[in-house]
């Protein structure tokens, strides 16, 4: 299922298993997606990451905006992250990678020494049409201090100015 998804084209639908039941892309047309591709539940960049799409999530929906994340962990992971840390959005389970690749974010990476297959921390902005417009690659977790700018303001910038 790998395709090249680039800016100015459209990002071809796809479902998968999400908190609260199945995701399908198509079913927000009208509205701007942000999807975010992040390596796993409950570890400390991961968390920081999706608190800060939390604590925005207000001023995403303000322009009109619905954020999803998405890794390979379990629904049922999803739904303990979820709960914990009290998240409003959506987080999809892509335990078979389909969507990863679709995206192109399953990357080597080194884990004490050794490569392994991971998640490259991603974020893709989508148009209210399903057309891609911008994208973050190899993104940074937002700092432990939780101070100062990261891709997540970035990312609600481009938002509010779609």
């Amino acid at each position: 299922m790998f395709c090249s998804i680039t800016i100015d084209q459209a990002v071809p639908d796809f479902t998968a298993p999400a908190t609260g039941g199945d995701f399908t892309l198509s079913a927000l047309q009208g509205k701007k997606v942000v999807l975010f591709f992040y390596p796993k539940d409950a570890t400390p960049g991961c968390t920081r990451e999706n608190a800060a799409f939390r604590d925005l999530y207000g001023d995403f929906e303000k322009a009109n905006a619905v954020v999803v994340g998405i890794s390979r962990d379990s629904v049922a992971s999803h739904d303990r992250f979820k709960s914990r840390l009290e998240l409003p959005f959506v987080l999809v389970s892509d335990a078979s990678e389909a969507v990863c690749q679709m995206f192109d974010v399953i990357k080597a990476k080194k884990m004490y020494g050794r490569e392994v297959r991971g998640i490259e921390r991603s974020t893709f902005l989508i148009d209210a049409k399903g057309v891609l417009r911008q994208q973050w690659r190899a993104a940074k977790a937002p700092p432990e201090n939780g101070d100062g700018t990261h891709h997540v303001h970035e990312v609600l910038a481009a938002v509010q100015a779609l």
